[in-house]
């Protein structure tokens, strides 16, 4: 899976009250919490992000609560996926149970600037930022991950294994 976006770059302990607002939690509407994504830290984000854009953060992104909203909130705003020197463990397990692929990657974390363009290649963990020519390593995904982000989340995932089909 190859994706390529526009860099929207943020700091450290970007919690998960900044990325969803409390007052915003009376659904899971994905669009509905897009509206509101990062509203507390950066006004313009959900006005100007585009289908394919990167967050870029620094260290323990997404830490704070358990809730799910806050990937839900980032993915429904269209972003591709989210590179950070480290992530809460609670937030990067959500986010793969939701399908939105994050890696974990100082060097290209740090370097990337907002505006930047980046190349993700999930299945290899590269990460290439177009204005500087540099590619960096980050983990790559194991197969079954990539089989979760791929299906878009843990459930379309489990229910495509067990041939579960949903009425309606």
């Amino acid at each position: 899976m190859k994706l390529q976006g526009r860099v929207w770059k943020y700091g450290d302990n970007i919690d998960t009250d900044v990325i969803i607002p409390a007052r915003y939690l009376v659904t899971t509407d994905p669009k509905a919490l897009a509206a509101h994504c990062m509203e507390d830290l950066d006004q313009s984000f959900a006005k100007e992000v585009q289908p394919g854009d990167i967050i870029v953060g620094g260290s323990n992104f997404g830490c704070g609560s358990s809730r799910e909203h806050a990937p839900i909130s980032i993915k429904g705003a269209g972003v591709s996926c989210v590179i950070a020197e480290s992530f809460a463990r609670i937030f990067f397990r959500n986010a793969i149970n939701i399908g939105l692929p994050i890696l974990e990657c100082p060097p290209a974390a740090r370097d990337a600037q907002k505006g930047d363009v980046l190349s993700v290649d999930l299945a290899a963990g590269t990460i290439t930022n177009h204005r500087t020519g540099q590619t960096y390593q980050a983990s790559p995904y194991p197969p079954v991950v990539l089989a979760i982000i791929n299906a878009g989340g843990l459930v379309p995932y489990a229910r495509n294994v067990l041939g579960v089909r949903m009425k309606g």
